[in-house]
């Protein structure tokens, strides 16, 4: 046997034992016949399956030729059943606009005033819905989207009843938009605690608790919220008289915009306090606070030491011995320890006096001045700061937002305000010590000069 005929048996063999079972495969060839031989079993099997692969391909022709013919039969059933059903909705059609058209012959101008009535149902659903009054009566609002969404469908009309209470509803809501009243309530408090609570309703306006604090109606969730933030001064304390009140007038700060949100409240909640607008001033405010006060301690401890060297003066001049308690008395004790000086030496002697005195006078009036420019100009570096930080924001974040703006703004300003009110009482106290130590330094001026003039007169006459 040649060698390539011994390659091509192989071949042969190796391309017969893919297609030969396992049972087969597993056997090994002990020699060439052997070999042929697997070969041609595999041959066989091969065949075999093939041609069991083309009887189960004719079946499933077979099979999927009925398919297809009883696919087409159920396709042309439901053809029919769609032209039959296409015939009764027009049929429906002609019927429902027949029955459309006999129900508005019997409506007649009947449909004019179901049309108002739903138009004010609507109304006055979104009004409770809204309303402090759906905190006491809860539920009202539902009723009406009922009646609504019954007349909206056109094949049911509203009944008498149903009528009536939607003109029992409205008559009701205005009675009690202009009744105070108690009644109890779960309050929802700012930390997130439920508590039943007596509350008092003033008509649609607010809402306040047996605590005196106000409360917000929430239409959503149809409760009663404390405010996490309660207006500041008197308007508690009139809360909780009127809630403790029962009769008469008392005073209550009602927010008149109540019904449409309660807008005035929260604008007078909002508005920052005193010591927030203090605060708002940073560090350029704490440091124009701390020179004011400075300036208002100083100017007060001069006004007493002044007073007291005021009436110690006023009592030297009814005095005919010099006192050295007092400025005027130290100045006359030079004249009495030289009453036989000469009338310019004497003249000098008491300038000398006067000017030693004077100091001790006006001390801390400079002061006084100096915050009194300064602070204004403090306010001012403050505000111009502030405006910087405002303008950057601005940069950052855009000028989409009025309010933002402007509350930075005013912030920025609020310096200046404190700057001025520490400048005017400054000037004003600054003039008033001033007007003091004056005063007692022309006492002096003129008793220093009544003394030259009597020592002169005395020289003249000796």
């Amino acid at each position: 046997m040649s060698i390539k005929l011994v390659k091509a048996v192989a071949a042969t063999a190796f391309a017969g034992l893919l297609t030969i079972s396992t049972g087969a495969v597993a056997q090994e060839a002990q020699s060439l016949d052997q070999l042929l031989e697997f070969v041609k079993r595999g041959q066989v099997n091969a065949a075999q399956e093939n041609r069991e692969r083309e009887q189960r391909f004719a079946k499933d022709k077979a099979n999927q030729a009925a398919e297809l013919k009883r696919a087409e039969a159920e396709r042309t059933r439901q053809e029919q059943i769609s032209a039959d059903l296409e015939g009764k909705f027009e049929e429906n059609e002609l019927q429902v606009a027949a029955k459309q058209q006999q129900l508005r012959e019997k409506l007649g101008t009947l449909s004019e005033l179901f049309g108002h009535l739903t138009s004010s149902a609507g109304d006055l659903a979104r009004n409770l819905e809204n309303s402090l009054t759906s905190a006491e009566y809860p539920g009202r609002e539902a009723f009406l989207k009922e009646l609504i969404e019954k007349m909206s469908q056109s094949d049911k009309l509203p009944s008498i009843e149903e009528i009536e209470r939607v003109w029992y509803e409205m008559n009701r809501e205005m009675v009690e938009s202009g009744r105070v009243v108690s009644f109890d309530a779960e309050v929802t408090k700012p930390n997130g605690d439920k508590l039943q609570q007596r509350v008092v309703r003033v008509g649609t306006f607010n809402v306040v608790s047996d605590e005196g604090k106000y409360l917000s109606y929430q239409p959503g969730k149809g409760s009663l919220e404390e405010l996490a933030r309660q207006p500041s001064g008197s308007y508690q304390s009139w809360a909780k008289s009127l809630v403790a009140s029962s009769g008469g007038m008392n005073k209550f700060g009602v927010d008149p915009t109540g019904p449409t949100g309660g807008s005035y409240l929260s604008a007078l909640i909002n508005s920052p306090t005193l010591e927030e607008r203090w605060h708002q001033g940073g560090y350029v405010g704490y440091a124009i606070t701390a020179v004011g006060v400075f300036a208002l301690i100083l100017a007060v401890w001069r006004l007493i030491v002044l007073t007291i060297v005021g009436g110690k003066v006023s009592a030297q001049l009814k005095s005919d011995k010099a006192n050295t308690n007092n400025p005027l008395g130290r100045v006359l004790k030079i004249h009495e320890d030289n009453p036989n000086m000469d009338t310019e030496t004497l003249e000098l002697k008491l300038s000398e006096g006067i000017l030693k005195e004077t100091p001790k006078l006006e001390s801390g009036l400079t002061v006084l001045k100096i915050i009194a420019a300064i602070a204004p100009l403090m306010g001012l570096l403050g505000t111009v700061t502030g405006m910087i930080i405002t303008f950057q924001a601005i940069t950052i974040f855009g000028a989409g937002d009025p309010k933002a703006m402007a509350g930075g703004i005013s912030s920025a300003l609020v310096t200046t305000v404190l700057g001025l009110l520490v400048a005017i009482p400054v000037v004003l106290l600054h003039t008033f010590v001033n007007g003091r130590a004056q005063r007692i330094v022309h006492i002096l001026d003129e008793q220093t000069t009544g003394i030259i003039a009597e020592h002169t007169e005395a020289n003249l006459r000796s």
